[in-house]
């Protein structure tokens, strides 16, 4: 269900749209891509690229995770076709410290502590998280065999399970005590 109609006029200013996408390749490996674009309903002056036109992108970055089974960064890949300064891409190789790096428990902290603030870029940093959500949805279910889909679900066990991250997984709720029942912390019976 959408949002309610608004009951008054309404002028468009800003839109932000992040899309990540995941694809499964031929080497047992899965590819994570983010694409963000910041873009204005009208015209402005940028000192670095003049005037830019309603419509048309100040940010328009992507960047690409290459992860295995375990969910480990094998390959990245980052790019910024716009940005609204020239030294943006000057801080793209910087990215390269994802390599190695797990998704997981703790993926949000290392990442601010490689690429936070001024050891990063503000755009491609906010891809990272629903990346790796994007990630765990691709890798987690990406096979339905039997075999494939026991495998996820014990490497899922494995990991800390997504306890209190959300209302459905409190560690008192249903979720947790009917998948995680050594985390249950509700009332037994």
């Amino acid at each position: 269900m959408p949002l309610s109609t608004v009951d008054v006029d309404r002028e468009p200013i800003h839109t932000r749209a992040i899309e990540c996408r995941s694809f499964r390749r031929s080497d047992g490996l899965w590819d994570i891509e983010g694409h963000l674009t910041d873009v204005k309903a009208y015209p402005f002056s940028n000192e670095f690229r003049g005037e830019i036109k309603p419509g048309e992108p100040l940010h328009d970055m992507w960047i690409r995770l290459t992860v295995d089974r375990e969910f480990t960064v094998q390959q990245v890949e980052v790019h910024t076709d716009s940005g609204p300064y020239e030294m943006c891409p000057a801080i793209l190789p910087n990215f390269q410290k994802l390599s190695g790096l797990k998704i997981g428990p703790g993926w949000n902290r290392r990442v601010r502590e490689s690429l936070g603030g001024a050891r990063g870029c503000a755009h491609l940093v906010d891809m990272l998280k629903p990346i790796a959500t994007v990630a765990f949805h691709t890798v987690r279910f990406s096979d339905s065999s039997p075999a494939n889909a026991a495998e996820s679900k014990k490497l899922t066990k494995a990991s800390r399970p997504p306890v209190n991250t959300c209302h459905v997984w409190s560690s008192d709720g249903e979720m947790i005590r009917s998948e995680y029942p050594d985390f249950y912390t509700g009332k037994a019976g």
